[in-house]
């Protein structure tokens, strides 16, 4: 897939399963590494950032049976059976594969190199780069460790124990530093100005370790062991399904079901912005799998309005701003985000980006340093459209697309595949 072509639909409908969720895949393998015994991995979404996770921790000893299926078991060799890599581990453009493994590889007796694609070595590493260096880890890179390539020279047995306060709230910062203090001894704490996703703590929790939480504030004690359970099911990935989400909202006739969804709290933010904007989204079959709440989503047409988002919604939202970008371009008023200038770092600058694909199609867009104002319209104009090598864009252009007049194409699609694969034919499935 190089470009996609999107026409109107005339509604969006059907009971869809989407793959796996994406940041609780890329936990499951690292933890099942780690772990005593053998997990199997049943849901794994075999999209191109998490594959590349599994192709590093096979380089560092691990042995992974169905690699590039959605069912893999992972032989793991305890806390301390990972191996020094004989050669560069090669993250392509996962941020989350980057920062969680920086943070594995800083507790270990050995040297290891991380590195990743043109837009991956972009990204700022310096806010792991700082907690792990604390802990013991000599850490090297591009601008003094702030960008990719990193070299890693793990603490091992002198890995310390620290308490850190983030200056932003960021589940794979969090991650990196709970997982480093692993392997030192005493108490490692993180905390953040506001709470950011817990899948880490609660995996942690699955494989037996003991972790504590108060308010912002997560300590997890050293050296505690992981043992296997037997098998994680992933549920499908909140951050996939907004997009069907916004696209029922926005496509008059629409009634779209999506099964099996990952409903954890610290990620619904999505859903509650929705429901606030007047969308009609009901959740279904509430149940817990391996510590995750799950649910089936229902979403419905209905008139959208305009919102103002910012403040603790956004860190629960982050990934979903741009398409609801999207749901706001066709809502009734300016709706208004703030306290987002993380979007400026993503895989690409995310506020730059959604804003100036929107105006292609008509929209009306102010970018703000941290945010932007979009004033919705009924109907926005199909456009010719660049994915800026970003998965997230490229999908919410061809969630704006569904709803315009005349067909969109967005040039450059494939990155899609590096967090979605089989997008396409699911959109077609429930759009046409």
């Amino acid at each position: 897939m190089s470009d996609l072509v999107i026409r109107p639909s005339r509604g969006v409908r059907g009971d869809i399963l989407l793959p796996g969720d994406k940041s609780i895949s890329h936990r499951s393998v690292l933890f099942s590494a780690i772990a005593e015994g053998d997990t199997a991995i049943n849901g794994f979404l075999a999209g191109e950032d998490t594959t590349n996770t599994v192709k590093t921790v096979q380089a560092l000893g691990i042995t992974v049976d169905g690699v590039g299926n959605s069912r893999m078991v992972v032989r793991g060799n305890g806390l301390d059976g990972l191996r020094e890599p004989s050669g560069v581990l090669d993250l392509g453009n996962s941020g989350t594969g980057m920062r969680l493994l920086a943070g594995l590889l800083a507790g270990q007796n050995f040297f290891s190199i991380l590195t990743g694609d043109e837009y991956l070595r972009k990204r700022p590493m310096g806010r792991i780069v700082e907690p792990l260096r604390l802990m013991g880890a000599m850490i090297d890179g591009r601008s003094d460790g702030k960008l990719a390539p990193l070299a890693i020279r793990g603490g091992g047995r002198k890995t310390r124990a620290i308490e850190y306060t983030s200056p932003v709230a960021s589940a794979q910062v969090k991650s990196a530093v709970l997982l480093a203090g692993l392997f030192a001894d005493g108490e490692t704490t993180v905390n953040e100005p506001s709470k950011s996703r817990d899948h880490t703590e609660r995996m942690f929790r699955f494989f037996g370790v003991d972790v504590a939480e108060a308010g912002t504030r997560v300590t997890i004690r050293g050296r505690q062991r992981l043992r296997a359970k037997g098998t994680i099911e992933v549920p499908s990935d909140i951050s996939s399904a907004a997009f069907f989400l916004v696209a029922a909202g926005i496509v008059p006739g629409s009634d779209l079901l999506v099964r099996n969804v990952g409903v954890n709290p610290t990620r619904t933010g999505i859903v509650d912005v929705l429901q606030a904007m007047g969308a009609d989204i009901t959740l279904e079959n509430r149940r817990e799998q391996a510590g995750e709440p799950v649910a089936d989503i229902r979403a419905r047409y209905s008139k959208l309005h305009a919102v103002e988002l910012s403040g603790d919604v956004i860190p629960r939202a982050i990934d979903e701003i741009p398409v609801l970008a999207v749901a706001a371009a066709y809502a009734e008023g300016t709706t208004v985000i703030r306290d987002a200038s993380e979007l400026r770092v993503k895989e690409s600058d995310r506020i730059a980006t959604i804003a100036g694909e929107l105006r292609k199609m008509g929209a009306e867009v102010r970018e703000l340093p941290d945010g932007m104002e979009i004033t919705g319209r009924e109907r926005l104009d199909g456009a010719h459209c660049e994915s800026h090598g970003d998965h997230r864009i490229a999908m919410s252009m061809a969630v704006a697309g569904l709803a315009a007049m005349n067909n969109t194409v967005i040039r450059d699609a494939a990155w899609i595949d590096t967090s979605f694969p089989g997008f396409e034919r699911l959109l077609h499935q429930a759009a046409y």
